[in-house]
């Protein structure tokens, strides 16, 4: 099946060290797009992109927004304004979402801490983007925060702002539970996909981190059910690669061209 998605790549998994060179071989992987982090050199970023013609969908901020949640004060208003920057990076480059980590829980940071700290600084946050037209999307991470679809769409919500979405993690959510039903809630919410592979197997025999130690279309993602979910929502935008596996002895453009073969299958599916 040939769907009106546009296939992107997440900037850290590309080979090379400037911008130019990550662009260049992401382009010759034959990718629509590129998903950079925040806070890189503006200038920098706009000529890879002129010159390879990469799109660039959505702008990470996940290292940065991190710190939404911390106890101290200070550590949650350098991310405010790490998310800020986020979006003036994205708003530059012409991305449409930022991607964002919705803080966390730990042992330190309860779960109703981290709603209610979460929820305030974003706050602080929400004019920015709807004044640039820049959406914040919330990524599901292993942050043991928003585990639920119900939730994630309920913390949507609650900003009752056209510029509050969601980046939905298709590996992510894995262990969690089926993609394809956290697609089905989210709905309208979700502004960009994440595709990652992940195994329950080689999780249950080496620990949560390994599910992600498997080769795309080899692992538990139900993917025609996956796309069918994405179908249903209407969902016509981005599905930016994040491989979280890199087979030993592949030159890296090699496995970006593999990657780019799989996301075409997966994306058919």
């Amino acid at each position: 099946m040939k769907r009106d998605l546009k296939k992107g790549m997440w900037y850290a998994a590309a080979p090379g060290k400037t911008p130019m060179e990550k662009f260049q071989a992401v382009k010759a992987a034959g990718f629509d797009g590129i998903e950079p982090p925040s806070h890189l050199d503006q200038d920098e970023v706009l000529r890879a992109r002129d010159e390879t013609g990469l799109a660039i969908p959505s702008v990470s901020s996940g290292q940065h927004s991190r710190g939404l949640s911390d106890p101290e004060a200070a550590k949650r208003t350098e991310a405010v304004e790490g998310v800020k920057q986020a979006l003036r990076d994205a708003k530059r480059y012409g991305a449409s979402s930022v991607l964002v980590v919705p803080g966390g829980v730990t042992d330190q940071v309860t779960y109703a801490a981290a709603y209610e700290r979460t929820r305030q600084e974003l706050r602080k946050v929400l004019p920015l983007a709807e004044e640039l037209g820049v959406k914040l999307a919330f990524e599901n991470v292993w942050n043991h925060f928003l585990l639920s679809p119900l939730e994630a769409a309920r913390f949507v919500d609650d900003f009752n702002s056209p510029a509050a979405g969601w980046h939905f993690d298709v590996g992510n959510a894995v262990y969690l539970g089926w993609p394809e039903q956290w697609i089905r809630i989210l709905g309208k919410r979700v502004q960009k996909l994440h595709i990652k592979e992940f195994s329950r197997k080689k999780m249950d025999e080496g620990g949560l981190r390994a599910g992600f130690a498997v080769e795309y279309l080899e692992g538990d993602n139900d993917w025609p059910a996956i796309m069918k979910a994405v179908d249903e929502i209407g969902y016509r935008g981005w599905a930016n690669a994040e491989p979280a596996w890199h087979p030993a002895g592949v030159a890296p453009a090699v496995r970006l061209k593999q990657i780019s073969d799989k996301m075409d299958r997966i994306l058919a599916s």
